[in-house]
Order: structure tokens, then sequence, then C-alpha cells
């Protein structure tokens, strides 16, 4: 049984406020192209379809053409929805796609979600875990049951306790959420404290577990359970990772093999580094991509190494560098100050961190326990409410 697995399309999503739209339609027909090629049995879409729940109407049409196409290759599309998506909006149309082989699983109602499919091996049970938060499920649990889940962790090991997977079959799961100890690349909405963490070992019964959430393509946990990551780099910080589709086959109960199908996009993402006068020097970017009109098609974070400020410089440079998303100096002056350290580092970080950082520099101390108590409520709910 051969699966494609794929996740975190965020169709619609902006980087810098620069709609990557154009981008995404590329890179969805290079993942119609490798679905046409290998031929899998089933496409797993895990989550985060969109990039926002109210998602804008050419997002919409690009994934009902993807969807679409995917469909009339003739092979059963599983999709579940992430924490970025609104899974009301997703579910939308649900029963009548799945006449033509798209399963969506959008909104978690208790209920088992599943498709088996058959091969010379027997079956293989694949499970849709939409995204969860514990309010969801205790919404679906008896009042006793409901007052057990707390954490984001216990209500996910709920949700698969009520999917009573039977061991002794090849089973497969979909889902969407942070699984202890996975590497975050930046661009990814990660809850305040880590509250959203959950335990590999909830995922112990199934063969494959096929997550969605995190950008960066990895195994967390074991070798079975695995993000396979964005199929586009939405942060500069993600600038020099291949990105890939991953593939799954099953062989005999016990018998997986995985392999990454590299992925190349429209426009890369380019972190360059010199002063103006050498960046601008046409022997430093002639080997870059570069459009009909002879200017560089890829999109730019330059860091200008120049001790004076040079005037209108983001103006100038997108005289070449026309994709210029990020312009920042490395000089005396900003190493002085931090702020290369500061720019580079606050990617990476959570807004709770942030804040205590700001806290910090305003007040000479750190924020105190309850604070800190408050501060995470407060993002939480912002968070709840986005």
């Amino acid at each position: 049984m051969k699966l494609m697995h794929l996740s975190d399309l965020h169709l619609g999503k902006k980087l810098n406020e620069f709609s990557l739209l154009e981008d995404q339609k590329y890179i969805l027909r290079q993942l119609l192209a490798m679905v046409a090629a290998e031929r899998p049995d089933a496409v797993l879409l895990a989550g985060d379809i969109y990039d926002k729940g109210v998602p804008p109407a050419e997002a919409v049409q690009l994934c009902d053409d993807f969807l679409t196409e995917l469909a009339a290759l003739e092979m059963p599309v599983c999709v579940i929805s992430g924490n970025h998506d609104s899974a009301e909006r997703l579910a939308f149309g649900a029963r009548l796609m799945q006449s033509s082989g798209v399963h969506v699983a959008a909104c978690y109602t208790g209920q088992e979600q599943k498709l088996s499919l058959q091969d010379a091996f027997g079956t293989v049970n694949i499970y849709l875990l939409p995204f969860l938060k514990p309010a969801v499920v205790r919404h679906c649990l008896d009042e006793q049951e409901a007052e057990q889940i707390s954490s984001y962790h216990e209500a996910v090991q709920a949700a698969v306790e009520r999917l009573q997977v039977d061991a002794s079959q090849r089973n497969v799961l979909a889902a969407h959420q942070f699984v202890t100890g996975a590497q975050t690349a930046g661009s990814e909405s990660v809850s305040v404290g880590g509250l959203d963490n959950v335990g590999a070992e909830v995922f112990a019964v199934f063969d494959y577990v096929a997550l969605g959430h995190i950008h960066n393509a990895q195994n967390v946990g074991g070798k079975n359970i695995r993000y396979c990551g964005t199929p586009l780099k939405y942060s500069f910080a993600e600038w020099q990772q291949q990105k890939s589709a991953t593939i799954v086959e099953l062989g005999a109960k016990g018998d997986v093999q995985i392999r990454e199908l590299p992925l190349k996009p429209w426009r890369e993402l380019r972190k360059i580094r010199g002063s103006y006068d050498e960046i601008m020097r046409r022997s430093f970017y002639e080997n870059f991509p570069a459009d009909s009109d002879g200017r560089l098609l890829d999109f730019y974070h330059i860091t200008l190494t120049d001790e004076e400020d040079v005037l209108d410089a983001a103006l100038k440079l997108r005289s070449v560098y026309k994709n210029l998303l990020q312009l920042g100096y490395d000089n005396k002056r900003t190493q002085q100050s931090g702020e290369v350290e500061a720019d580079a580092a606050a990617e990476q970080k959570s807004s709770l961190e942030l804040i205590e950082e700001f806290y910090a520099l305003q007040n000479n101390q750190e924020l105190g326990q309850e604070q800190r108590r408050f501060v995470t409520e407060l993002l939480q709910r912002l968070e709840g409410e986005a």
C-alpha cells in the first residue's frame, strides 16, 4: 500500500504581506504531477489546507481546483482540518465530495472517521483525526469522562482510545497536533508555554502517523510518526530547507518504508549580505534566476554591511532585487545595540517569550508568576478567538 503524505498547504498565505498565490499554484501543479507519476493508493492531506479561517476567494478556488484534479486521478484523497482552518467551512460539501473519492474530516464529532483499503497483505485502515482542542473533545464525552480532560495530550489520548483500533491490522492515522520533541521552523502557530504538546506514545497503536502542523519535515517519537512539512518555505527561518512530499509504503504488518520526493519552488527564499556596492555589482547577482526584464525572481532578505545607512536603500535595491522582502544592517552600530541578533532570533520565539523579554527590558525585572499566568491565559484566549 502506497500513500502520499502532504500537509500545511496554507493556501492564501502571505510572506511579509506579499501574496504567495502564484507560488502555491506552481507547487500544487508539481504535486499533481508527482501523484500522477507515483500512483499512490491514497493521498493524505494532514491539515492547514488554508492559512486563515476565512480564506480569500482565490485560495478557495485554488483548493477547489487542486482537489478536483486529484479526484480526477481516481484515487482516494483524505483531508483533515488543521488549527488554521475553519472546520465548518472546510466541511462544506464534504458529503458531495465523498462520492468523488475526497474524504473530508473537518469537525471532530466523537465518531470514528475511517477509510479502509485493501491490498495483497489485507486491510489498511486510515483514521482521520481533525485538529483537537480539549474543549472540543470534552463536548463529545459524558460529564464524568469530560472532567478527566484538561490538556491537549489527554484530549488526543481520549480521541484515539475511542477509535478502538484493531492492532492486528495495519493502521494509519492522519492528525494535526504538536507532538512533544518536534523542531519548529519558525512559521507555525504554536501555543504559549507548550500547552498544546501531545506525547508520541498516544500514537503507539498505529503503523504510520501522518502529521501536520510543524513545517519542518521530520520524524518525531519514532521513525513512523512523521511530519512531512510544508511544500513551500513560509519563513526566512526556513530558507535553507529542502521541501518535499513524503511517500509511505506499507508491506506486511510492521514493514513501513518512507522516502521523500524533493520539491522545487518557482521562487526561492534567499538571504544575502554584503555592502551596497558589492551586492549591486552585476558579477554578484548575474547567476541568480531572473525574469524577462532582467530583475531577480526570488524573494530576498538582504543584510547590508555598510557603516553608514544607504539613502533610499530599499527603493534602489528593488531595481534589481524586485522581490526584496526584508532589509537590515549588520555594522558597528547594530552590533553594539544588538539589533542583528534580535532580528535573527525573533522569528523563532513565541509570543510569551517576546512579551517576557519586553517586560524585562522596560522594568529591569522578570515577569512574576502571577503576571506570567495572566499573560499566558490572555494569549490563549486571543489564540482561541483568532
